[in-house]
């Protein structure tokens, strides 16, 4: 019951709401990463989805649950070569997917991480609005740090490690495009 290739979700909710709050969930799915393997599974399984495209995805974790491993599986998955930094010092770190049937001319994606982040003019002046307003993927470390400034996500990833060093990844989708994205990774 440990990769996402051979499991069904330890938790999976229905549609709470069709007119969500900012924050609130439509629906969530719970999934065991028992290893790196399937930490990778499931971020390839997300990278094969059309609906990232164009999809703003958060990370939400303690210190060393996994945010920034999840994040380079996932640009790995979707081709990008070279060196995969965290961001943290700074801030975001752009990335070029290669040409894919999902996104014929590449796919663009915003890493940020805003666990350093402390201030909001930082946010216009380092031009993060406009940032989010272009087309690609962001995906979001320490979102909370950014809470007010940076657009609500389509989908939420809940890291929690757990005792036997396995991670439980909560994932909920919070408009069209994370059901989209929830629909595309079932098993």
């Amino acid at each position: 019951m440990s990769s996402i290739d051979h499991q069904t979700p330890i938790v999976e909710s229905a549609v709470e709401s069709a007119q969500p709050a900012r924050a609130a969930s439509l629906a969530q799915r719970t999934v065991l990463c028992a290893g790196e393997d399937d930490t990778q599974a499931l971020a390839r399984a997300l990278a094969l989805s059309p609906a990232l495209a164009h999809a703003t995805l958060t990370l939400h974790g303690d210190l060393g649950a996994g945010k920034t491993t999840f994040v380079r599986h996932l640009l790995r998955a979707l081709g990008v070569a070279g060196r995969i930094k965290s961001p943290t010092y700074a801030v975001v770190e752009p990335h070029q997917a290669p040409p894919a049937p999902a996104w014929p001319a590449g796919l663009s994606v915003s890493h940020f991480d805003f666990y350093r982040f402390g201030d909001p003019r930082e946010w216009e002046d380092a031009g993060f609005r406009e940032v989010f307003a272009d087309p690609g993927l962001k995906l979001v470390e320490w979102p909370e740090k950014a809470q007010g400034l940076m657009p609500a996500p389509d989908l939420s990833l809940e890291l929690a490690t757990q005792e036997d060093e396995s991670r439980i990844v909560t994932l909920k989708a919070h408009s069209a495009t994370g059901l989209k994205l929830l629909e595309d990774i079932a098993p």
